[in-house]
C-alpha cells in the first residue's frame, strides 16, 4: 500500500469565497499578497544580474540564440530563474502562494517554470490564449501565479486581460495572431471566442493574480510613455502531476 505524502504546515490565505471564486471564474485576485520592500528588492537583484558585464549563461538577453545585443539587457525575459538563483527561488515560493495554490488545487503544488517579465513601453503584448495549449500536465491541475512588481498596472501599461470562465470551455484551437500592432507575432491565439467578454485585472505592487491553465487571458502593447511592466510569473502543478511533452519543464521545485 503506497504511504500517503505528507507536508509541512501551509497557509490558508484564501477565504472560502475566493476559492470558490476560482473554481467560477477560472482566477482570483489576491491584494498586496507580496510586500512593497520585498518586490523593489527583488526587481533591484535582477537589474544587477543584468547589468553588469559578466552576465551569468542561463541570464544572456538572446533571442533566437543571436549574439547579446544592449538594447535587450532590459527587454528580454529571463526564462526559469528560479533554477539558476536563489532569490528568485524563494519569490517562487512565497508561503502565501503555496498556501493558496493548495487551496485552489486541493493538494500540494510544486513549481515547473519561472519567467520575469520586463515589458517595457512601446513593447507588445501576447494574443488571447490558455496556458494549457503551451504546457500540458496530466491530471491537470496548472495554476499560474502573476505578480504585479510595478506601482500600477493597468491598461495603459499592458496589464492582463480575463474571459472568466472560460476554463470550463476546455483546450480550445489556437491559430495566427491577427493583430501584430498589438501582440507578438511569434505566439498563438485563441481562436472560436468572442474577445468582447475579455475583462482588464489592475494590479498594484504585489498583488497576485492566479489564474486556471485554461482561462483565456491576454496583454495588450503598453502604451506608456515611461511606465514598465514587471512582473514574475510561476507556473505550478499539483505534485502528483506531471508535465507531459515538454523535457526541460520535467523537474518539479517543492515550495516548502
Amino acid at each position: 500500500m503506497q504511504k500517503e505524502a505528507v507536508f509541512p504546515a501551509r497557509l490558508t490565505p484564501l477565504t472560502e469565497e475566493q476559492v470558490e471564486f476560482f473554481h467560477e471564474h477560472g482566477y482570483v485576485l489576491v491584494k498586496g499578497g507580496c510586500s512593497a520592500d520585498l518586490i523593489d528588492a527583488f526587481n533591484g537583484h535582477i537589474r544587477d544580474i543584468r547589468s553588469g558585464d559578466d552576465i551569468p549563461e542561463w541570464a544572456l538577453p538572446r533571442k533566437g540564440g543571436g549574439p547579446v545585443q544592449e538594447k535587450d539587457r532590459f527587454s528580454v525575459r529571463l526564462f526559469n530563474p528560479h533554477i539558476h538563483d536563489g532569490f528568485s527561488r524563494q519569490v517562487m515560493k512565497l508561503p502565501i502562494v503555496r498556501g493558496a495554490l493548495a487551496q485552489v488545487m486541493g493538494d500540494e503544488a510544486v513549481c515547473v517554470q519561472s519567467m520575469y517579465f520586463y515589458k517595457e513601453p512601446g513593447s507588445p503584448g501576447q494574443a488571447a490564449h490558455q496556458d494549457y495549449y503551451y504546457i500540458k500536465d496530466d491530471p491537470k491541475s496548472m495554476v499560474a501565479a502573476w505578480i504585479a512588481m510595478e506601482e500600477l498596472v493597468d491598461e495603459e501599461n499592458g496589464c492582463l486581460w480575463v474571459i472568466p470562465g472560460t476554463h470550463r470551455l476546455g483546450l480550445l484551437p489556437h491559430g495566427s495572431v491577427t493583430n501584430l500592432e498589438e501582440h507578438e507575432a511569434w505566439t498563438h491565439q485563441t481562436e472560436g471566442v468572442d474577445l468582447r467578454n475579455q475583462i482588464p485585472v489592475v494590479m498594484e505592487k504585489g498583488d497576485i493574480l492566479f489564474f486556471h491553465e485554461l482561462l483565456i487571458h491576454s496583454s495588450n502593447k503598453n502604451r506608456s510613455k515611461d511606465r514598465w511592466r514587471r512582473s514574475y510569473v510561476c507556473h505550478y502543478i499539483r505534485h502528483d502531476s506531471t508535465v507531459l511533452h515538454r523535457e526541460d519543464l520535467r523537474v518539479k521545485y517543492p515550495l516548502y
